[in-house]
């Protein structure tokens, strides 16, 4: 069972700002496009994360804007932090080492691009996390969508290929020398690539 003074779940998203989000699609829909594309991926994920709120502290960590902006866009519900780092590994291990200081003892990251990330899934990575040291989601492009823990390790965030086909690999091999027991959760897809569209296209026709 999910203890929700233990628990808490960050999601990593940005501000929907035109030129400045989902930069990949630009050639394909245009700035203002991804930028609404941002905005539909993270309202999709909020929806579904607070089905999760009366169960565990969710914290929502952005780029962009303002958290007056962003907590007229998502709610006043949660908590909101300012992603700090030069890359994406130090930005995670910050968000990381906020939530052990406040004494959380499992703490999950997720971002906004992965529809197809549920409840379930997000449950059974938290109830992991009591026997296993680290938990993954595995991205089909070679990343994760999922990354928890229940103590710092900052290993993991050092020396990955961000943005690569090889970053789910390179951290799975870290873990392994470090002797960690790691879960993988499915495989599941993240809308990153214009040929990532059709999938979300299937998504937001059945919400």
């Amino acid at each position: 069972m999910i203890n929700k003074n233990y628990h808490r779940l960050i999601v990593f998203t940005r501000y929907p700002e035109p030129t400045k989000t989902k930069t990949r699609l630009i050639p394909t829909l245009g700035a203002d496009g991804a930028a609404k594309l941002q905005v539909q991926l993270t309202e999709y994920t909020i929806k579904k994360v607070k089905k999760l709120t009366k169960e565990i502290s969710t914290a929502v960590y952005y780029t962009g804007g303002s958290q007056k902006f962003m907590e007229n866009w998502l709610g006043d519900k949660f908590s909101y932090c300012t992603q700090r780092g030069e890359d994406l590994g130090s930005r995670m291990r910050s968000a990381f080492e906020d939530s052990f200081k406040l004494r959380f003892s499992r703490v999950v990251i997720i971002g906004t691009d992965c529809p197809a990330l549920n409840i379930e899934i997000l449950v059974n990575a938290f109830e992991s996390l009591d026997k296993n040291d680290l938990v993954l989601g595995e991205a089909s492009d070679g990343g994760y969508y999922l990354i928890g823990l229940k103590e710092i390790i900052p290993e993991l965030f050092k020396n990955i290929p961000w943005g690569t086909d090889e970053v789910f690999s390179k951290t799975k091999t870290i873990a392994q020398q470090l002797g960690l027991n790691i879960v993988v959760l499915p495989v599941l897809s993240d809308i990153d690539r214009p040929k990532d569209l059709v999938i979300w296209e299937s998504h937001k026709n059945n919400r």
